[in-house]
């Protein structure tokens, strides 16, 4: 019985390393530089990376940090 288990899970190893080599081929096949496609969308295309507001999130965050330490120690 146990050899008969042995030889089931060796049959189902041997397709998985199948099916693995398969999907693998696959993927180099249609392999992208860019995989998930974010830059192609038009979404993203007109976004800028930073602006002239971007001064302000620095305060922001400065000012929260404070907030913090004050409530903390107080």
């Amino acid at each position: 019985m146990g050899v008969i288990v042995h030889k089931e899970t060796e049959k189902k190893s041997e397709l998985n390393d199948r099916i693995a080599a398969d999907l693998r081929a696959r993927t180099k096949a249609t392999a992208v530089d860019d995989p998930d496609l974010v830059e192609d969308s038009d979404y993203v295309r007109d976004l800028k990376k930073t602006g002239k507001f971007s001064w302000f999130w620095a305060v922001l965050i400065v000012l929260a940090l404070i907030s913090a330490v004050s409530i903390i120690v107080l």
